[in-house]
């Protein structure tokens, strides 16, 4: 089937979808739209797959989300709109073994989503968080599959910086490239991972936020992807609703207009792209 655009990273396997996965991912394919369903702990990478497995232009990304690793609440303002509801993590400690046996699927295409998240902090976290990131990269590299990473700072200024702290492991211990999730960073931030060959996705926030219009501006257009982060953050036609991969064109069309571009040029590159770093099948 055609693919004309591609949700780079959607949560289709989560609970938001549970009654009507199959159909979002219908409605997504019948407008062009392949997607990458991201795992964020053992029992929702299982699920992507599963979903990949049964659809065409459908991928899955394997792994452990950094928030999984230790015992932590979130609250809906923290996750955001469209199907957002609080939870407490269980904590999740990384199994290599298990990731790996899923990863060898033709079906999963990254390794993720995995990184750093300082929102809430402590020193146990965080060394939890590191140790699972590297063991990640880990597999990454022996997969030869790109990273899916998620990297969040927090908002206090003087803190501990998760961009700069996410790239100095990526520098120790990845031979492998990757996409650098919902990318929120400076262009200072991104330019390094841009040197590195990391691509940036962005979510439907650029359709009514403008702070993060100077990096997809300045970035190369061949180093930009499109995500959803569905069911968070719907694009600004569909906030206050759950979103959906098919909604990912909308993000497209505010790259192009940020950029000053034709749509469809942009269209066309951005599902290049996505090609290119996840090695996609037709």
């Amino acid at each position: 089937m055609d693919m004309r655009y591609f949700d780079a990273h959607t949560h289709v396997n989560f609970a938001a979808f549970s009654e009507d996965a199959d159909a979002v991912i219908a409605r997504a394919r019948g407008c062009g739209t392949g997607m990458n369903i991201v795992g964020t702990q053992l029992e929702t990478s299982r699920a992507a797959l599963a979903l990949a497995e049964r659809h065409d232009g459908v991928y899955a990304t394997v792994g452990l989300h950094p928030i999984h690793t230790s015992r932590s609440y979130h609250d809906e303002q923290e996750l955001g709109v469209g199907g957002a509801k609080a939870f407490t993590s269980r904590g999740e400690e990384f199994d290599p073994l298990a990731y790996e046996e899923l990863a060898r699927s033709a079906k999963v295409i990254a390794i993720g989503e995995c990184g750093l998240d300082y929102y809430r902090l402590d020193e146990h976290s965080r060394a939890r968080q590191e140790a699972a990131f590297i063991e990640q990269i880990e597999l990454a590299n022996r997969l030869d599959k790109p990273l899916m990473l998620h990297i969040r700072s927090t908002q206090t200024a003087g803190e501990a910086h998760a961009y700069a702290d996410a790239l100095a492991l990526v520098k120790a211990h990845a031979s492998v490239k990757g996409n650098v999730h919902f990318f929120a960073g400076t262009w200072d931030d991104a330019k390094q991972f841009l040197e590195l060959g990391f691509t940036l996705s962005f979510t439907g926030v650029i359709t009514f936020a403008r702070d993060y219009d100077d990096v997809v501006r300045n970035a190369p257009l061949d180093m930009l992807l499109s995500e959803t982060d569905a069911p968070y953050v719907s694009p600004a036609p569909y906030r206050g609703k759950r979103n959906e991969p098919a909604y990912v064109v909308e993000v497209v069309r505010a790259i192009a207009r940020i950029r000053g571009e034709e749509e469809q040029k942009v269209a066309a590159q951005l599902m290049e792209n996505a090609r290119r770093m996840f090695s996609l099948r037709q």
